[in-house]
């Protein structure tokens, strides 16, 4: 598993959103779903691209945009066109006021607009995401990028068209597995595009040194690493390696390793029932306590648990007065909610 799989692995679309929206000029599509991460092609005519503190963006048909944070944005036929139709959360449609057609109109499945032959047709699909994993993926990305329908594998795109408008019994986990592929398509064609300043961790994935120490740390993160065992791993020396890395990847091995490790402790913490001693060691830590401290160092604070759900009062990670197993070491339970405080 390299660096981008596991990203992506923290981003897997679970229960995403489509609509399928066909208008006519002038025509414009207000988004604003609240969702973390989404994308739109256009499958039919062109549009500009617009979103607060950036500016407009054209889109072909064909091309590919995707969008970051919960900003809402338009999709139109020009910069000063007004939406006519917005989609809230859900993909719940409400056509706006002075709108010359009612676009929330169900035209098929998960289909709206004025005319099934209308001159624009825009695919979205949103993710609903949570966690450290796949805010390391956001960080890496701009509010909006678009990428041109001949960087993006265009049998993609025509599938998930075509999936988009069957109802049929999985079909929801059809289309969550085709929204994951046009993602990572269209990551890869964005990555390797000059313009997209690609994080130090996808370019250094192409390196034989840098690239192979990445994936050894991604596929055994817990293993007890050092410089000098990846170094004899890969074949260079120590010196080449923390060299190399570093120039690469903007940072140390070892501080890489710990900021991964503390990426994935934060992600089971919150999406687990697994004491903060077992995650601790899932991570590669020899206890809680080490992670405590991990912790502490690389975020400047230290994770809590909600003992029951409901509750207001808050339990330290490591509370005066906790139990103790047989070899002496304190024990710490994890409720189901965690919280982080300071």
């Amino acid at each position: 598993m390299d660096v981008l799989d596991d990203l992506l692995a923290g981003t897997r679309a679970r229960g995403g959103v489509f609509n399928l929206t066909i208008m006519d000029p002038p025509w414009a599509l207000e988004i604003r779903d609240e969702a973390a991460l989404s994308l739109a092609t256009l499958v039919r005519g062109s549009a500009w691209v617009r979103r607060d503190g950036i500016e407009p963006m054209r889109m072909e048909q064909g091309d590919v945009a995707v969008f970051t944070g919960t900003t809402p944005y338009v999709v139109g036929d020009a910069v000063d066109t007004e939406p006519q139709l917005r989609i809230h959360p859900g993909g719940v449609c409400e056509p706006l006021p002075g709108a010359p057609v009612d676009y929330s109109a169900r035209l098929g499945v998960r289909t709206y607009g004025g005319r099934a032959e209308g001159e624009a047709m825009v695919v979205s699909g949103t993710y609903q995401l949570a966690g450290d994993v796949s805010q390391r993926l956001l960080a890496a990305l701009p509010s909006v990028l678009v990428v041109p329908a001949a960087d993006v594998a265009g049998s993609v795109m025509d599938i998930v068209l075509s999936e988009i408008q069957r109802d049929e019994p999985g079909q929801q986990s059809v289309l969550d597995r085709w929204l994951d592929l046009a993602l990572i398509t269209t990551l890869r064609a964005w990555f390797d595009r000059p313009e997209s300043h690609a994080p130090g961790w996808y370019q250094a994935q192409a390196d034989p040194v840098a690239g192979l120490a990445l994936r050894l740390i991604h596929e055994q993160p817990a293993h007890p690493w050092s410089v000098t065992e990846l170094a004899d791993r890969v074949g260079v020396s120590r010196a080449s390696l923390a060299r190399r890395f570093t120039a690469l990847v903007g940072e140390a091995p070892m501080t890489y390793l710990t900021g991964w490790r503390i990426t994935l402790a934060a992600d089971l913490l919150r999406s687990t029932r697994d004491t903060v001693e077992t995650i601790a060691r899932r991570v590669g830590y020899a206890n809680a306590f080490a992670l405590s401290v991990a912790f502490k160092r690389v975020r400047g604070t230290t994770p809590t648990v909600i003992d029951t759900p409901g509750e207001n009062s808050v339990k330290h990670l490591f509370e005066p007065g906790g139990t103790y197993d047989a070899a002496g070491n304190r024990e710490y339970l994890v409720g189901r909610a965690v919280v982080w405080s300071g």
